[in-house]
């Protein structure tokens, strides 16, 4: 048995899974420490099913603390960036672009130090090994203790960031130092920046992880802590720990996989409503489909693997902003009343009129139309048809125009509804072929966390000038089977599931960038998703 959760700004959501089938749900309110509200979660699906602390053989977490840190400007940590290209490098330096709220989280500890290599792998300079060494005195003396290295083509030799490490923590015990090749792809200034986010995440994601630990602890469950990916894969918690930046995304993610599980639908839109927002993501071939762009975190553009999630300001606690005087109106002007995008989020128990409160949300409008059974509708206002059609449609229309954005073929997509707010998705949309809710779609986040397989990646520019492609892309299969058996992956069940191959026109030979993602069951477990089990591989061509 084991146990998925995920922590949302509205809700903490939790099941219990035998196998392949959820023996107990809750929603639990998120609570300002977070971990007390994971507590509660756990606690209440163990008595639900009437299951032991004991019978638990590993739990799954997706969170949202550290996107949450990074918008919010909180908790973040102090970082020394150590760049490794100079001369050539040094045209724009570390943190160019950034928010200047941001940057003062983080301070601007910068050095420019000599190292990197060439796309052919011909060095921009040797290592300065003894300004290395100074950096990190430097940086000992000032108190900043986490440190981002990053050397240009890092992610094809990553020899140089490897010795400036060793470097860093001969001279600076207490650092946590943050390498840009096993976090970003090439693109020098997205990897720094992921890099750079990701060491200033470092003391929130060892305080997390504790946090997390304490509370299973607590409830007296012994097992194995694992933290759900960007890519809807799993993650040690000591790997968590050292990479929170992998694990930002992994709130969407978790719900298409959990979509795609409860449904059997490999390949749809997936349309997660939670409280502020609704998440459109695409589920290919059963798994998100990754964003090929960078991407903004929190301001700053990054390159790590995201889903391709399209975020809309509608939810179950999205205010209405319409004039009171206008409730019984007989005809509603387009530009009389606006949607969000600001939302009650979890105070939606004490502002939303369905509770009692003084603010008209979507969900007030939604049980108005009788699509939605919960609170008291009798503390609803007296809305007319009219209004209630405008809003309502209104409603409509921002989630067909959000599917049209995400659609990249022609033709109707399938959709699938999902997330506690899902009753604001009507039965029809254009653009759909059909809307399909599947059984426990209010914690489908929460079994996409339970039934996450443990993930990896290769990524390498090879030359099939020198290496026979069949024997390069068997040989990075093979790699990347490998991580996920070192992660904590079943042998017998790793596979490969999505070959992305690039031809790189700009180079000599047959050069080409490979990325390799395999997945497998943690070990000891069963396969946990037909989505996964039955995959294949999916190759991708671009020339």
């Amino acid at each position: 048995m084991r146990i998925g959760v995920d922590v949302g700004g509205t809700n903490t959501d939790a099941v219990l899974m035998r196998d392949r089938e959820v023996v107990a749900w809750t929603k639990q309110p998120t609570t300002a420490e977070v971990s007390l509200g994971v507590a509660a979660a756990i606690g209440a699906v163990l008595a639900q099913a009437g299951v032991k602390a004991d019978a638990i053989s590993s739990v799954m977490i997706g969170t949202t603390h550290f996107a949450n840190a990074l918008v919010e400007r909180d908790r973040l940590d102090k970082v020394g960036v150590l760049r490794l290209a100079s001369p050539s490098g040094e045209a724009l330096p570390p943190m160019t672009g950034w928010p200047d709220d941001l940057t003062a989280c983080v301070e601007r500890h910068v050095y420019l130090l000599r190292g990197g290599y060439e796309l052919d792998g011909r060095e921009i300079s040797t290592l300065d090994a003894d300004a290395v060494r100074q950096a990190a005195r430097d940086l000992r003396g000032l108190g900043v203790d986490a440190v981002a290295i990053c050397s240009a083509f890092a992610p094809i030799n990553a020899e140089m960031e490897e010795r400036a490490a060793a470097i860093v923590r001969q001279e600076h015990p207490r650092a946590s130092v943050s390498l840009s090749h096993t976090l970003g792809r090439l693109g020098f200034i997205e990897r720094e920046n992921a890099t750079i986010l990701n060491a200033a995440l470092t003391s929130l994601a060892a305080a997390v992880i504790v946090s997390f630990e304490h509370a299973l602890r607590q409830i007296g469950v012994d097992a194995p802590l694992y933290i759900s990916q960007n890519d809807g894969t799993l993650i040690s918690a000591t790997q968590a720990a050292a990479a929170p930046v992998l694990t930002i995304g992994s709130g969407p993610t978790n719900s298409m996989r959990g979509a795609a599980f409860l449904t059997g639908v490999k390949d749809a839109i997936v349309m997660d409503v939670g409280g502020t927002t609704t998440d459109i993501g695409v589920l290919s071939n059963g798994f998100p489909r990754e964003s090929s762009i960078a991407v903004d975190i929190g301001g700053v553009r990054t390159n790590f693997r995201m889903p391709d999630i399209l975020a809309i300001g509608l939810g179950g606690g999205t205010r209405v902003h319409l004039a009171p005087e206008l409730y019984n109106a007989e005809t509603l002007a387009a530009d009389s009343f606006r949607v969000g995008p600001d939302s009650v989020g979890f105070r939606i128990t004490q502002e939303g009129m369905l509770f009692g409160g003084a603010t008209l949300t979507a969900s007030d409008v939604a049980a108005a139309q009788g699509r939605a059974r919960f609170g008291d509708p009798s503390r609803l206002p007296n809305l007319s048809p009219q209004v209630r059609t405008a809003v309502w449609s209104r409603f409509q229309t921002i989630l067909e125009d959000g599917v049209d954005r995400m659609k990249t073929a022609r033709g109707d997509a399938t959709i699938l509804a999902v997330g506690g707010g899902a009753f604001l998705i009507p039965d029809t949309l254009r653009g759909a072929a059909q809307v399909i809710r599947p059984p426990h779609a209010g914690v489908a986040n929460a079994v996409g966390a339970a039934i996450a397989q443990v993930g990896a990646q290769v990524d390498q520019i090879v030359d099939y000038a020198k290496v026979a492609r069949a024997d390069a892309l068997q040989a990075m299969r093979d790699e990347a089977c490998g991580r996920v058996v070192a992660a904590g992956g079943d042998a017998a069940s790793a596979q490969v599931v999505e070959v992305d191959e690039v031809y790189l026109s700009y180079l000599p030979g047959r050069a080409a960038q490979v990325r390799i993602r395999a997945v497998g069951d943690l070990v000891g477990g069963r396969p946990s998703s037909a989505t996964a089990s039955d995959a294949g591989s999916r190759t991708r061509h671009a020339y």
